[in-house]
């Protein structure tokens, strides 16, 4: 591939993540318009981009059907319901309100993906913070946090996890055994910084429940209906790949998102118009654009070429080379999105542990069901925490971060690159040194 458009593939990605750093013009224009100047610029075509976000095609149904199926339910007054239930179970102090942040959104992040989990119990925010009076931005963030870190819990907690674990075909167990120490070691490391992150909500105390809203459930029937679908959604989330015929979270997502507007439209308690048009569509462009932009790093080969700067620079000093890795994706992942990171560095990183003679050329096959050697596991482990924790640094470092600012913006706030890297920046660098401390201790000594 010509050089020129490899040049311009990385200025318009790195002109990108400036706009976006800067706040100059809102993240989804700056990320779309970079897209269309990789086409304009004959980097792509226009069919070769369309490409690029058809490879990301099950994200993007995910987000989609988990926006339908929440906003389907709104009319309902749930999500005010549930808010001011946990205030009551808070007893309105703030320290236990975001210490049940904490406890929600963790079990439930183990299992399912950290955006969808965001999707799911981020409405709950806004009502919770106006009932004990404090800003939903904050809680916003520290939920994303969590369900960042609980992510690493398990090997289906984070697509970026899965994308790493399955590329070297770690099983279930075998993650198990090895890897959800250090995602627990991730979420105690932010519970241990509660206290000063958060001082002030930390510290608020609302004596008053007695005079605390207490909205009402409307249509309790239609809700009732509504709780088997989500329900149905939940369950085929976590076995729907295990059945003899496997059935993608995407399309279990589009699914209930289906019956969802099906019993709005039946009910008339919404209409299919404004279910739809209060989609965050705003969030969805926005990642279709970064898979555009990713996509022309990789066909310029600006991602093949690193693998051979990577062999330079790390040798066969595999201890070296986890650690480096560990902080150098740690800190690419809160800038670039993980998923599509990940998507880019696992062939890199393959390609590098065959350059330098570690492992045979057959692991580079897309069908390799083998193992890879214990001495070389370290450093797709170090990638997994890396681009997981990463993703805490900065408001586009993971998609939940994505999910949640959208979520925050349809609530009439809207949270700035600077707010978010003001608390992601301390919890980054405290995860990622704790994380590089239970490699080294875990597989390196």
């Amino acid at each position: 591939m010509e050089n020129w458009q490899a040049i311009i593939a990385t200025l318009t990605f790195v002109g990108v993540i400036f706009l976006i750093m800067t706040e100059w013009i809102h993240l989804t224009i700056a990320a779309f318009l970079g897209a269309l100047i990789l086409v304009f610029a004959h980097v792509m075509t226009l069919t070769e981009a369309i490409g690029y976000i058809g490879q990301s095609h099950a994200t993007l149904s995910l987000f989609f059907g988990v926006m339908v199926l929440v906003r389907s339910f709104e009319p309902t007054k749930i999500f005010d319901y549930l808010g001011t239930q946990i205030v009551l179970l808070a007893k309105g102090k703030g320290n236990r309100l975001l210490l049940g942040i904490v406890a929600i959104t963790t079990p439930i992040c183990a299992f399912l993906p950290n955006a969808t989990t965001v999707m799911l119990l981020a409405p709950l925010i806004p009502p919770i913070a106006e009932e004990v009076g404090v800003d939903f931005v904050p809680l916003l963030i520290l939920m994303v946090f969590i369900a960042n870190s609980a992510g690493l819990l398990t090997i289906v907690g984070d697509p970026a996890t899965f994308i790493v674990g399955d590329a070297v075909n770690i099983s279930f167990t075998d993650y198990l055994v090895r890897l959800s120490l250090g995602g627990a070691i991730a979420i105690f490391t932010v519970i241990a910084i509660l206290p000063f992150l958060f001082r002030p909500i930390w510290q608020k105390n609302l004596d008053d429940l007695e005079h605390l809203p207490h909205p009402k459930i409307n249509h309790p029937r239609v809700l009732a209906v509504g709780a088997l679908i989500v329900a149905f959604v939940l369950i085929f989330f976590v076995i729907g790949e295990m059945l003899p015929t496997p059935i993608s979270p995407a399309t279990v997502a589009l699914l209930g998102a289906v019956l969802a507007l099906l019993l709005s439209h039946h009910s008339k308690i919404d209409s299919v118009n404004n279910i739809l048009r209060d989609v965050d569509w705003s969030t969805l462009i926005f990642f279709m654009s970064i898979f555009v932009l990713i996509g022309g790093l990789e066909k310029t080969g600006v991602v093949g070429s690193l693998s051979g700067l990577l062999a330079i620079v790390l040798g066969k000093n595999i201890a070296f080379g986890s650690i480096a890795i560990l902080f150098f994706v740690g800190i690419i992942s809160s800038v670039v999105p993980n998923i599509p990171l990940v998507v880019a560095m696992v062939p890199l990183l393959k390609q590098y542990v065959v350059n330098v003679g570690l492992v045979s050329s057959e692991v580079l096959s897309p069908n390799f069901q083998g193992q890879f050697p214990p001495e070389v596991l370290p450093l797709f482990y170090a990638m997994m925490f890396g681009a997981t924790l990463g993703g805490n640094g900065t408001m586009v470092g993971a998609s939940s971060n994505i999910v949640a600012a959208g979520i925050s913006e349809l609530h009439g706030r809207r949270i700035s690159f600077k707010t978010f890297l003001k608390y992601g920046l301390p919890v980054m660098t405290l995860q990622l040194i704790m994380a590089a401390l239970y490699v080294i201790v875990r597989f390196l000594i």
